[in-house]
C-alpha cells in the first residue's frame, strides 16, 4: 500500500515555495541517499528536475544482469500560480512516481530491494504556464519536451513507465487508472498480457487500456493533435514504453485545482511497483519480443514517427 506514501508527496509537493532541494532533503531524511536534481530555466521560467536511483540486488549498477526499470512522472508543472491557487490536477503524474520512489526506497532501507536497478524521473515546477487544448485547456510547461526527455528518459532504462494525469478528452471515460499499448520504435503494438495481470491485481477490476493514435506517439512540435505528454517519452528512446494514465469520468482539465484523487493516484503508485518488482525479477514483458522482430522484417523500421518529420 503507497496511500500514506502519496498523501506525504502530495503535502510536500502543495507549497508555492516548492523546489528540487526540498525535494532531495525529504527523500534523504528517510534514509533514501541517491536523489539529485537540475535547475533548467526555459522561455517560460524554470523547473527543477528530480532524479531517483535505486540499486538492486542484481542490478546492472552491482555487475548483475537484471532489467533496469525506468518511472517516468510527466507533467507540465504541479502549480499554476498565480493564475491557479493551490495543487493541479496535471501534477498528479509526479506525486504517483515520487511517491513510489518513497515506498520503493523505505523497502530498500528495511531490507526488500528488488532484483533490478529502478530510475524515476520528473520535474518540479509550482508556478507554470497554461496552454489551450480541445476539450479543456491543459498546462504548459516552462520548458519544452525535447528537454523533458533529455533529463527524464535514460538510455540505461530498459522499459518505461509514464504516468500522467490523462483528464483533459472524452475517449477515457473511467474514473482511476489506465494503461496505454506498448509503444517501441514508432509502433504500436499489441497490449502486454503481464501488465494486464498486475493492473487488474492491483485494481481489484477489470482492466482499463486507452487507445492510441499514431499521432499521439509522435513528438511535439510537429503540429498534430496529441492525447497529452504521456507517451512523449517514447520518442526518445528504443525501450519499450507504456504510459499510465490517471483518469476521470468526466473531463477535467489539466489546470483545475482540487481535482486530485488521491486514492487514483495511489493505484498508479502501487502498479507501478508492482511492475518494477516483478520485470526485476525477469517475469513481466512489455512486449513480444520475437513477434516484434517479425514486424520489423515484414515491414521496416518505424521510427521516423520518432522524429518531427518532414517539412
Amino acid at each position: 500500500m503507497g496511500l500514506k506514501q502519496v498523501m506525504e508527496i502530495y503535502e510536500l509537493l502543495d507549497d508555492p515555495g516548492i523546489n528540487g532541494e526540498k525535494v532531495v532533503s525529504y527523500f534523504k531524511s528517510h534514509k533514501i541517499e541517491n536523489v539529485s536534481f537540475q535547475r533548467v530555466k526555459g522561455e517560460k521560467g524554470k523547473t527543477d528536475f528530480i532524479r531517483i536511483f535505486l540499486s538492486g540486488t542484481h542490478g546492472k549498477s552491482c555487475g548483475g544482469n537484471a532489467p533496469t526499470m525506468g518511472i517516468v512522472g510527466r507533467l507540465g508543472g504541479i502549480g499554476a500560480r498565480p493564475e491557479a491557487i493551490g495543487f493541479v490536477s496535471d501534477g498528479d503524474g509526479c506525486v504517483a512516481a515520487l511517491a513510489a520512489a518513497l515506498k520503493l526506497g523505505q523497502m530498500a532501507v528495511l531490507g526488500d530491494k528488488l532484483p533490478g536497478d529502478i530510475i524515476i524521473t520528473t520535474h518540479i515546477c509550482p508556478d507554470a504556464p497554461t496552454q489551450p487544448h480541445f476539450p479543456v485547456p491543459f498546462m504548459g510547461s516552462p520548458v519544452d519536451i525535447k528537454t523533458m526527455n533529455e533529463y527524464e528518459v535514460e538510455q540505461e532504462m530498459d522499459a518505461i513507465i509514464s504516468i500522467d494525469t490523462t483528464k483533459g478528452n472524452r475517449i477515457i471515460n473511467h474514473k482511476g487508472i489506465s494503461i496505454s499499448p506498448t509503444v517501441k520504435e514508432g509502433y504500436i503494438l499489441k497490449v502486454s498480457n503481464d501488465l494486464i495481470n498486475i493492473l487488474e491485481i492491483v485494481t481489484g477490476g477489470l482492466a482499463h487500456v486507452f487507445p492510441l493514435s499514431i499521432q499521439d506517439i509522435t513528438p511535439y512540435g510537429n503540429g498534430l493533435y496529441h492525447i497529452n505528454s504521456i507517451l512523449q517519452p517514447a520518442v526518445a528512446t528504443d525501450a519499450p514504453v507504456v504510459g499510465v494514465a490517471i483518469t476521470s469520468g468526466a473531463v477535467v482539465p489539466g489546470c483545475a485545482t482540487g481535482a486530485s484523487h488521491l486514492v487514483d493516484i495511489e493505484q498508479a503508485t502501487r502498479f507501478s511497483i508492482e511492475v518494477a518488482k516483478a520485470f526485476g525479477a525477469g517475469l513481466c514483458s512489455f512486449y513480444d519480443q520475437e513477434e516484434f522482430a517479425e514486424i520489423k522484417k515484414l515491414y521496416g523500421s518505424l521510427k521516423r514517427f520518432q522524429t518531427l518529420g518532414e517539412k
